[in-house]
């Protein structure tokens, strides 16, 4: 510490001198005093977070679609009985949107499809029924499943509770798939347009003549198409669906298709 007294003796001759010398001594003790820490924590950086973490509005890969199983079900349904199957085509613009370089969305296809899944006329289905291989040659459905890891996803997930062997498992699925129309109104779009749920379902009931109204559902998300699902019996004849249940939202927006004349349009 300065010897104060002394300091300002030496300088009582001049009162505004000594003054101002006080001003600056207290000024310069004030900026020596270590800067308190601050109680709010710095946010990470957007480099610091794991790499590999989903965000919120990036669900896990093979889960992306599927809103019948969101988490992991440790006590799982493995019993392979089961009453008809769901065939869920997914809209590819919505999903391709924020996933453009997923393998799937090279093909800049309307619906694609997602899977057939085992269903039971109680609202509950069977899942992982056993530790079944999958095709011995995943490459001959690579036009159904472009990305290995959705067909290996499926199989063990859904096609081992088929009763089926994976070969005829997935020719049931592309045979299913074949045989919807999708209605143009839909696949020639060059901007994004917003309909009824029961608007679309009709116009692909429209376009099919042999599926009813009432075997075909609807699945969507913050209010865009997700998805539209047809219920089957064993035999792959359209029937009733019963308890599966459908997208609720008053208005549901349709991104297009893309192209080089649309783009990617929101």
């Amino acid at each position: 510490m300065l010897p104060y007294p002394n300091f300002l003796a030496h300088r009582r001759s001049t009162p505004a001198a000594a003054i101002l010398a006080l001003i600056s001594l207290i000024i310069g003790c004030q900026q020596s005093q270590p800067t308190p820490p601050s109680s709010i924590p710095a946010e990470p950086s957007r480099s610091s977070l794991p790499e590999h973490a989903p965000s919120q509005d990036q669900p896990l890969r093979h889960n992306r679609r599927d809103r019948r199983s969101q988490t992991a079900h440790p006590d799982r349904d493995t019993d392979p009985h089961f009453d008809f199957y769901l065939l869920n085509l997914s809209w590819s613009p919505e999903f391709c949107w924020k996933r453009p370089q997923a393998p799937e969305c090279a093909q800049h296809r309307a619906f694609t499809l997602h899977g057939l899944w085992p269903q039971r006329f109680d609202g509950s289905y069977p899942e992982h029924c056993s530790d079944a291989a999958g095709p011995a040659n995943p490459q001959q459905f690579r036009n159904l499943y472009p990305d290995a890891g959705l067909l290996q996803h499926e199989w063990q997930t859904h096609g081992t509770c088929s009763g089926l062997d994976p070969q005829t498992f997935f020719e049931r699925a592309q045979q299913a798939e074949d045989h919807v129309r999708i209605p143009a109104q839909l696949t020639d779009l060059d901007h994004q347009i917003s309909l009824t749920p029961e608007a679309i379902l009709t116009l692909f009931a429209q376009s099919n003549a042999d599926i009813p109204r009432e075997s075909l559902t609807l699945s969507c998300g913050n209010n865009f198409l997700t998805a539209v699902e047809l219920c089957l019996d064993k035999q792959l004849h359209p029937i009733a669906c019963g308890p599966i249940r459908s997208c609720r939202a008053n208005s549901v927006r349709i991104p297009p298709v893309y192209s080089e004349r649309a783009g990617q349009i929101r």
